[in-house]
């Protein structure tokens, strides 16, 4: 791996960056977005998880996994795309934050992708469900376009309290 697959570095908005790191491609609905692949510690098939009382409606419940408690996150509910179906393509991306485990259900994953510098555009400003805060950037692969997420600042952010509750 070079010198810029290792360095988590920071996020200065321009893509220049993240360019030459690699990315797991992950839909959402009909969209595609990519995270660091170097924050991704496994790739299961979804399973059923258990209901935690009074928890956010986007964290599914929590998981054991090999003798650890792990929050599931559903990215469907979070992003607000509708009703997530759960079938034999839903997996659970399990992500290492900062030393956190937290399990993320998207709808598939399909593959790994290096991007290089001219593959990645700043990202636009929206005033959607998903706020700009947490995109890197817009990779663009052929006729693809694979939404950067900062999954760190997703995962740590206050609205979603993962990382700072659960630290208890």
């Amino acid at each position: 791996m070079s010198d810029i697959q290792q360095n988590s570095g920071s996020k200065s908005g321009d893509g220049k960056d993240i360019a030459g790191r690699e990315f797991l491609a992950f839909t959402l609905g009909s969209e595609e977005y990519g995270i660091d692949i170097l924050k991704v510690q496994e790739i299961r098939g979804y399973e059923a998880v258990t209901r935690i009382a009074n928890a956010p409606e986007f964290i599914k419940g929590v998981i054991n996994l090999r003798g650890i408690i792990i929050p599931v996150v559903d990215m469907r509910i979070k992003f607000k795309l509708g009703t997530p179906v759960y079938d034999q393509f839903t997996v659970v991306i399990i992500l290492n934050i900062g030393g956190r485990i937290v399990g993320m259900v998207v709808d598939s994953v399909s593959d790994v992708t290096t991007l290089s510098p001219e593959q990645v555009k700043p990202a636009p400003e929206m005033g959607t469900a998903f706020s700009t805060d947490y995109m890197i950037g817009l990779g663009t692969i052929d006729e693809r376009m694979l939404i950067l997420v900062d999954i760190d600042k997703l995962m740590s952010s206050s609205e979603m309290g993962l990382i700072d509750k659960l630290a208890a």
